[in-house]
């Protein structure tokens, strides 16, 4: 391989730009591959080594009828050095891809570190360099790179405590209760909203006050501010009974439809003195919830709903069963549930097409967390899409756009094309794949046929996805 090319400069050792500086080094591009540990650690961060995970040791579900299983299947057809790594060094885990993550994170830096192509450096970046650059800094970027690229793209980074919102699979909200409405009618009913009456509401907020939250590491604990329009539920429930009713769960503007029958059974929804003396009032209540749960469209297809106001640090098995006890929901699929810590990410949407190239600057790509992808396998599908085009530009060749029929590709459509106002941070799942355009009720026969698809088309085009010297 020739080393003659100009090489390509790689910010940030984490999952995604170990992935990335591999891809490109393979490629037979030089590189240079910064990463500021051990000068400077993030505060999630215990080495120095590249790739480390710093929360679970696991990378989701092996099964390729499961989304992050699908995923590791495309990297892992697609040569991926983190998944072959992870591959090597799984431990017993169920049906888990999980990992010795010492030896894991170990060996991707001895096995990046000798290869000659790659020119390893620890030392932190202030500032994005000119040329061909991957950013792939993660969440916790350091100020002075932030403010760099703050200034690059003329947005405020969304940088926050953040607590973020469960998603829901459309198909699991029960219709029956649900309805689709805007409040006060106004444009198109564009939220589906699940009703409460008072013994509902009351049950499910006496539940959130006495939850059980996820206790907050130490680096967490320290930078603890809410901004009070993204105040965690439960924070919510905390302040009193009708803080959440003249917040996200306010019923004003929201009337069921008189299919339901929810005016005819208002004595029997509303039991205890609800109504106002007058005949008027009696009527509004009659017509009104006491509380309203409302889901906002996720994705184009309307697949995915998130659960409006619903930031939340409860314990995951506590936001199932909590969750579940608004009618409408009581079966309902997460695709993600509620998390809250610190999140460094750009609006993706309004600064990147789905090569993971920034639109103003067609040779600065970025991956990783810091796009708004959520997951270890995430990180590296992105670092692996980023490094493969960053060498294809060195190359003279067109970018890739990987098709939205794999996961990958929907993972990069969807953050490249979401709400830029409602954007947060997107794992992958199945919900984001285009539809089958067949019905099949089955949910595991569902997932295989996506699966199926996928990798067929991943095998039609994997010629054109690898790079040559």
């Amino acid at each position: 391989m020739s080393s003659s090319k100009q090489p390509i400069i790689v910010i940030g050792g984490g999952l995604a730009g170990t992935e990335a500086a591999w891809q490109i080094a393979m490629a037979g591009i030089p590189v240079i591959f910064y990463e500021m540990r051990p000068l400077r650690f993030g505060g999630a961060h215990h080495t120095e080594h590249l790739a480390e995970l710093v929360c679970s040791n696991s990378f989701g579900a092996m099964a390729s009828d499961r989304a992050a299983g699908l995923l590791h299947e495309e990297l892992r057809r697609l040569g991926s050095i983190v998944i072959s790594k992870a591959d090597e060094h799984k431990v017993p885990a169920g049906g888990a891809l999980a990992v010795d993550r010492g030896v894991f994170s170990q060996d991707l830096t001895e096995t990046l570190s000798k290869h000659p192509l790659i020119d390893f450096r620890r030392e932190e970046l202030r500032e994005i360099p000119e040329g061909i650059v991957v950013l792939a800094t993660g969440p916790l970027t350091s100020p002075d790179l932030a403010e760099d690229l703050r200034r690059f793209t003329g947005m405020e980074y969304l940088s926050f405590f953040d607590a973020a919102s469960p998603i829901v699979v459309g198909e699991s909200i029960n219709h029956d209760i649900a309805f689709m409405a805007s409040r006060y009618d106004k444009g198109e009913a564009a939220y589906l909203n699940c009703p409460m009456n008072k013994q509902q509401y009351l049950r499910f907020w006496e539940e959130l006050r006495q939850a059980e939250q996820v206790e907050l590491k130490g680096f967490e604990r320290e930078n603890a501010k809410f901004f009070e329009a993204c105040l965690p539920i439960e924070e919510q429930a905390q302040r009193g009974e009708d803080t959440m009713r003249y917040g996200p769960l306010k019923p004003v503007g929201l009337t069921p439809p008189s299919t339901m029958g929810w005016a005819e059974n208002c004595d029997r929804l509303h039991p205890g003195g609800l109504r106002d003396d007058s005949p008027e009032g009696e009527e509004v209540k009659k017509q009104r919830p006491y509380a309203v749960v409302q889901l906002r469209q996720e994705d184009k297809a309307g697949k995915l709903w998130n659960m409006v106001g619903f930031q939340t640090n409860l314990r995951w098995g506590e936001q199932k069963r909590i969750f579940q006890m608004i009618p409408g929901l009581e079966n309902a699929e997460f695709v993600r549930l509620g998390v809250m810590h610190r999140n460094t990410f750009i609006n993706a949407p309004q600064l990147m097409i789905p090569t993971l190239q920034f639109k103003s600057r067609p040779t600065l790509l970025a991956a990783g967390q810091i796009i708004g992808t959520e997951g270890y396998t995430a990180a590296s599908a992105g670092g692996w899409l980023a490094g493969t085009n960053a060498a294809r530009i060195a190359l003279g060749k067109e970018p890739l756009t990987i098709p939205n029929t794999t996961m990958m590709g929907a993972l990069f459509e969807f953050i490249s094309s979401a709400s830029p106002k409602h954007f947060q941070p997107m794992p992958p799942n199945f919900g984001i794949l285009p539809d089958l355009g067949v019905k099949i009720k089955n949910k595991r026969e569902r997932y295989g046929k996506y699966r199926d698809r996928a990798l067929e088309q991943l095998s039609i085009i994997k010629e054109e996805l690898v790079v040559n010297c």
